[in-house]
């Protein structure tokens, strides 16, 4: 599976407790990847994608959101990459037009049905929403790439109106992202491995958040000691080992239990090396306010150490 499949299925077992959510979520995911039918007059959506876990996902979402059944068909198989489409087809008869209005799609206008721009605002109103409605316009339409071999993500939109709404949402958290025409698409990107890692993390995708992370510090500890002498190569070698070892505890005890199970200054600790997973300790203890002692951050590193063993003990 690649990187991108990964996270798509892990996200996909993050069915929303919220209503709200679950349509913002829904909302996303049918614009990027629903069309619109006619029968006799009538409007249905047809949904399709090539990862049945997102399949799955979208038919509970309706499922428990609307209460109308999805119809699941398989598709042939695409001629160039092989790949199996999964159809999913809500028909007039399970309230399709009454889905298309809620999430934002289909608007009134002088008494006529028209097809909205962008991202309904009534769905994103919330913090959690943005994040749900970006989670379900990601099954549809988003990828990263392997870390290990660059650092890229994006989400091809349809039109110049999408890419924007889809741009803002995005940098609503803070991010830097950008929009650039791709053909007849547009595409919305990332490009930094920091801004890439942040978006996981609203995406709330902790799994491949770690494992893009351990790629990168690989990568860039290795850009690192390509810049140094000889020399200095051990000493950058018990630094790269050492955060590891950090990192390695800190994901013990964040799986376990979370990190607000540690005291306040092992918790900043913690998060400060998750932030900062390439600075040696004294580069580290020079970010604490004020600056601690080398020796007072190991002491810290320390009992972080000692909480994670006893974790781990726990699991034998």
């Amino acid at each position: 599976m690649s990187f991108s499949s990964d996270i798509k299925l892990e996200i996909s077992k993050m069915i929303p407790e919220k209503k709200c959510c679950q349509l913002a979520e829904i909302a996303g995911f049918l614009r990027f990847a629903g069309s619109i039918t006619l029968s006799s007059g009538r409007m249905g959506v047809k949904v399709s994608t090539d990862n049945p876990a997102v399949a799955r996902t979208f038919i509970v979402l309706v499922r428990d959101y609307f209460g109308a059944k999805s119809a699941l068909s398989l598709g042939e198989a695409r001629a160039v990459t092989r790949s199996r489409v999964y159809e999913l087809n809500i028909t007039p008869d399970m309230n399709a037009e009454q889905i298309l209005r809620e999430v934002g799609i289909l608007g009134v206008r002088e008494g006529s049905n028209y097809i909205t721009d962008g991202i309904s605002q009534d769905v994103v109103r919330r913090r959690c929403c943005k994040k749900a409605a970006l989670r379900g316009i990601f099954m549809a339409s988003g990828s990263v790439s392997d870390p290990a071999k660059s650092y890229h993500m994006e989400i091809v939109c349809a039109s110049e109106y999408m890419a924007q709404d889809v741009r803002k949402l995005v940098n609503s958290f803070g991010l830097r992202a950008r929009t650039a025409p791709r053909k007849d698409k547009y595409i919305v990107y990332l490009k930094d491995g920091e801004q890439i890692l942040d978006f996981l993390s609203i995406l709330g995708c902790s799994s491949q958040l770690f494992r893009f992370q351990d790629v990168r510090i690989i990568k860039e500890n290795k850009n690192r000691a390509n810049r140094i002498n000889n020399c200095e190569s051990a000493n950058l070698d018990k630094t790269v080992n050492a955060a590891q070892r950090q990192l390695d505890d800190i994901r013990v005890i964040s799986g376990a239990a979370g990190l607000d199970v540690l005291p306040d200054k092992l918790r900043e600790t913690a998060l400060l090396r998750l932030e900062n997973p390439e600075l040696s300790l004294s580069e580290l203890a020079e970010l604490f306010d004020p600056p601690l002692k080398k020796s007072g951050l190991n002491h810290r590193f320390a009992k972080i150490s000692e909480a994670a063993d006893r974790y781990r003990s726990r699991r034998r």
